[in-house]
Order: structure tokens, then sequence, then C-alpha cells
């Protein structure tokens, strides 16, 4: 088995160290949020109308949006770089499945799955590295299946790092992300972005993409 990349050795060694504490922090992270809540629920009902299979929250973290996408009805297990953010995940949600992993390697057959969510996981990834990432999405979504980004959006300027509390991190122009799903075989089902609150700095971006 290759060894891990720096930055995903690094991402998962500093969520560890603050996992109890974020943990804390997102646990009712989508109850102030409604235009967040409404891009997951279109997207749950875009999986459960296809029926096509099972739905990965990749970068689950503590769990709480794949608890919140179980509640939408969805057949779903969460993954995640951090062995602690899974260790409390499995304590907070025993009836749901989370497992250690990285997205880009996935243990999960070609077209096995029905959706994919990924929630603020992907900003962690270095602009040269993320097309595999995709590609990865490609493989294992069944042709139709959909998948969910959220991340920062770069608010007309092109990607450029920022300083998260975490670990390092990526903002993106939304027009960049949405062709590198292209050239990964995803069409762009919609995009919502949403204006920072009031407690955070930078809009927050959204697409829906469905695998070809």
């Amino acid at each position: 088995m290759a060894e891990p990349s720096p930055h995903l050795t690094a991402t998962a060694d500093a969520y560890d160290a603050v996992a109890v504490r974020y943990a804390d922090f997102v646990r009712n992270g989508l109850d102030p949020l409604p235009l967040d809540r409404s891009i997951l629920a279109a997207f749950a009902e875009l999986v459960n109308t296809s029926d096509a299979g099972r739905v990965a929250e990749l970068g689950c973290g503590p769990g709480v949006v794949t608890a919140h996408l179980r509640d939408l009805g969805l057949d779903v297990f969460g993954v995640d770089l951090s062995p602690v953010m899974i260790d409390l995940a499995r304590g907070a949600y025993p009836d749901l499945r989370f497992e250690a992993g990285s997205m880009d390697a996935l243990e999960v057959a070609d077209g096995e799955l029905g959706g994919i969510v990924s929630w603020y996981s992907v900003i962690h990834t270095p602009p040269r590295e993320l097309p595999p990432y995709f590609a990865e999405f490609s493989r294992v979504l069944a042709p139709g299946g959909h998948l969910l980004l959220a991340f920062f959006e770069s608010e007309g300027e092109p990607v450029v790092e920022f300083d998260h509390k975490v670990a390092p991190a990526y903002r993106w122009p939304v027009d960049g992300l949405a062709e590198l799903a292209r050239a990964a075989g995803f069409a762009e089902v919609g995009r919502m972005l949403r204006e920072p609150r009031e407690e955070e700095r930078y809009r927050r971006g959204h697409l829906l993409l469905r695998r070809r």
C-alpha cells in the first residue's frame, strides 16, 4: 500500500488533536442554517428517488451530517481520516457505520454508491492533488448517482489558501470546482452560494452534481 501523502497525515493528526472540542462545536451546527439543510434535503430527495444505492459521507468528522442524512431517509455511512473522530462518531451514533479511511482510496466497489456528500472535506486537499479525488468519486458512484460538495468559496478570486483553524485549507471559485467535476465525468445539477453569517468569515459554496 502506498504511503499517505504528507497533507493527509498532517490533516489526520490535526483533527485527532482537536476532535473532542470540534465535536462539541459542530454538534448543533446545522440548526441555524436553513439553506444548508435545504441543499442536503434536495440531495437526499434525488438519491431516494433514484434508489441507486448507499450513500457515503466522506470526511464525516464526528458524524453530525451523516446522522442528518440518515434522518432524511438515506442508507448512509461515514468515512474520515481521523481515527479519533471515527471513535467519537461511533459513540454518538452507534446505529450508523463509520470507517477510518481516505477519500481518494475508498474500500468500495466500482459503481456501488448512489450518492456521496463531501461537506467541507475537500477543502484541505492541495489543488494539484484534487483531480484524483474526483476520479475516485466517479469510480465508486453508479451512473446517475449524485455528489454534493460544500466548500469555502473564493468570492471572485482564484484558489487561495487560508488559515483554517485546524489544518491548511483552500477557498475555491465555484466554477473551478465545477470544471474539475466535469472533467471527471460529472454534470452539474445545481449550485448554491450562501453569504457568511455574522460569525463566519467567508461565503459558502455548494455544488450538486450527477455522475454521467
